[in-house]
């Protein structure tokens, strides 16, 4: 699972969802789309359906696929949206894919070390803050179920807490730049 605002969906979730599905072996990612993320202001969002079908677009429906499951469901936080999927897909494995960013802003999260508890989680490098993630609150109070990196094709399989950063090259796509450059045209 990759959540995310997908204002808009960008190059780069479909890196981060090609390399997570490869090296950790995972059937299918899902690009799931928030209808309201709690941490991002309203102003400047795009609306639902724009940012859901930019999602749809970088999916291929068998191996990645964009998803409106968290409206559908009507959650709000991933704690939420996550407990509702483990219900109704009691044999999935779920992994949570999110960028080396949401990794230093975890603790901000409603219920995240309910989170990291409950499903493995493997982390991918952006651009200017993995190092700042690694250094982070939630990189420290998570240290001891930090995973090695050739350990991430097993990750599915593990029981949480567990959770990886994947060594691969960063992807220069930013959402915020694209919405920028936007802006200039």
């Amino acid at each position: 699972m990759l959540g995310g605002s997908f204002n808009p969906a960008h190059p780069g979730h479909a890196h981060v969802a090609r390399q997570a599905q490869a090296r950790a072996r995972l059937s299918q990612v899902w690009l799931m789309v928030s209808p309201g993320n709690p941490l991002k202001p309203a102003h400047g969002m795009a609306p639902f359906a724009q940012r859901l079908a930019s999602a749809a677009r970088l999916a291929d429906g068998k191996h990645i696929a964009a998803t409106a499951i968290e409206a559908q469901l009507g959650t709000r936080y991933t704690i939420h949206t996550l407990a509702a999927l483990q219900t109704r897909f009691p044999r999935t494995r779920f992994v949570w894919l999110m960028g080396a960013d949401n990794l230093a802003q975890l603790p901000k999260w409603r219920r995240w070390r309910q989170l990291a508890a409950r499903v493995p989680m493997l982390v991918l490098p952006r651009p200017g803050e993995t190092r700042k993630a690694l250094a982070s609150q939630a990189a420290h109070m998570l240290a001891k179920y930090r995973q090695s990196a050739r350990a991430t094709l097993k990750l599915a399989q593990m029981t949480s807490p567990a959770w990886s950063l994947l060594p691969v090259r960063e992807h220069p796509a930013s959402a915020t730049a694209i919405r920028q450059a936007n802006q200039r045209s």
